[in-house]
């Protein structure tokens, strides 16, 4: 019996982690999602379980058109621009819905197999593979692995990115003791909406 469904979640950070065995991905800025296949049946749910198959439907065509028959993603929902960044207005509008892709970072679920227990760098590894040749509509989270976290924080404020995701090379998807780190761009919108929320 698989273990029910819950989303590791990044604990704010002032510093990104700069160790050998940490792996650095840009934090998109959208709605935390999860697609799962089983057979022809694909749903698209949201991190508070809505399902939101209905309304992000690129994202659900391409779930279709992968090979293998059975599967569980967790990523990002997001409507890039032009420059390929992430536009939380534009999706948030509502009015952009059937160009929202997922930005794809792990694979919890394969051919009825539970991932969670396998370590970060071969669930990435397994979908990798999974999403080869997939660049729209569900497209891999690119990453950099070990002491570079610092300087790829740098160029991602600079690049006006919201900021990195770091997340323990061999670590198992554990929500309760996540150890996945945010830092934040304090110059990006959202996290300035952020401090608004207070």
């Amino acid at each position: 019996m698989p273990k029910p469904f819950e989303y590791c979640r990044p604990v704010a950070q002032k510093a990104v982690p700069a160790g050998p065995d940490w792996i650095h991905e840009v934090k998109y800025d959208g709605y935390r999602g999860r697609i799962v296949r089983e057979g022809k049946d694909v749903r698209l749910l949201s991190k508070s379980g809505l399902d939101w198959t209905w309304r992000f439907p690129w994202i659900v065509e391409t779930a279709h058109k992968i090979r293998t028959s059975r599967f569980a993603i967790d990523g990002e929902i997001v409507v890039l621009d032009v420059q390929g960044i992430s536009n939380f207005d534009a999706l948030h509008s509502g009015r952009h819905n059937e160009e929202a892709q997922l930005y794809a970072f792990d694979l919890v679920a394969l051919d009825g197999d539970d991932l969670r227990d396998l370590p970060l760098f071969e669930r990435k590894d397994r979908l990798g593979k999974l999403l080869r040749g997939r660049p729209e509509g569900i497209f891999v989270a690119p990453f950099e692995q070990g002491e570079i976290g610092p300087s790829l924080f740098e160029a991602a404020c600079r690049m006006e990115l919201e900021g990195l995701v770091s997340k323990h090379r061999d670590r198992l998807y554990r929500p309760r003791t996540c150890d996945w780190v945010k830092v934040k761009n304090r110059a990006h919108p959202a996290f300035l909406r952020v401090m608004d929320s207070f």
